[in-house]
């Protein structure tokens, strides 16, 4: 059983945990108990075998997560501002993008500055036709603290990059979609069930081979690795997975594989 915070809602269907930030108060700004209740839900499910991908969205039909919370750290010193970056980082924003299984963002209306960057740390982004995107931190005198400026970048390219963080524009879900910030753009009714088509693809194949591709997937935007190298040493690794050896069985046998991820 995956717990349900006072901030972050959990249900599991079809071998999926559907994570809900819950604060539509607050548009599902992102406060230390969220990021806190966000980590603790996915280190609980983290070992789970059941659990083969995670979606996260914002409860209600608004807002994805529509920022951190201004008035938590509004009067913070340098040292502090640090230490609320670090933890982000390593608690949720690195945590996720380096997460065993597939974690899909299901962005259901405003997705701006940490929730951007929450956005960008997963691994697949799904938008409804109403979301708007942004990081609009310069406007507040400060930058993108939760890998915003790094990981913006790589999906989209530099230029626009640059532009969407030096504007503070905000970008609609079509823009999104052009640009390859999100993979699909849907209805809003019709968000989850995208989200849950891609998890079903993502179900019947190895858990073992996924947990390795993101690694190696996430190595080649490492600088300090090479990720020709970490591919060539995984890919052989695979060989001695009992996932590979049921893989091959299975297709030689000309019937669907069971995949036990292991």
């Amino acid at each position: 059983m995956i717990m349900t915070g006072e901030s972050v809602l959990t249900e599991i269907k079809n071998n999926v945990l559907v994570i809900t930030i819950n604060r539509p108060d607050k548009l599902n700004a992102l406060n230390k108990t969220t990021i806190e209740e966000l980590h603790e839900t996915l280190v609980e499910a983290e070992n789970q075998k059941d659990i083969r991908a995670v979606i996260i969205t914002g409860s209600g039909n608004k807002a994805f997560v529509a920022g951190a919370d201004i008035a938590e750290f509004a009067n913070y010193s340098i040292e502090q501002g640090k230490q609320l970056s670090s933890t982000g980082h390593f608690k949720i924003f690195n945590f996720i993008e380096n997460y065993s299984k597939p974690v899909i963002a299901a962005v259901n209306g405003f997705a701006l500055g940490g929730g951007l960057e929450l956005a960008l740390a997963c691994h697949i982004r799904v938008a409804s036709d109403n979301a708007k995107m942004g990081l609009p931190e310069v406007s507040l005198g400060v930058i993108p603290g939760y890998g915003g400026t790094q990981r913006l970048a790589q999906i989209i390219g530099k230029g626009k990059a640059f532009e969407m963080i030096v504007t503070a524009d905000m970008i609609n879900a079509q823009d999104a979609y052009k640009w390859g910030l999100v993979n699909y753009v849907t209805t809003q009714e019709e968000l989850l069930n995208k989200c849950f088509d891609i998890t079903s693809k993502i179900s019947s194949k190895s858990p073992t081979a996924i947990k390795t591709a993101i690694k190696v997937i996430n190595a080649g935007y490492n600088n300090k690795q090479n990720g020709y190298e970490v591919e060539i040493e995984e890919f052989g690794k695979s060989f001695g997975t009992g996932d590979f050896k049921e893989g091959v069985s299975a297709f030689l046998d000309k019937r669907k594989a069971n995949f036990q991820g292991n």
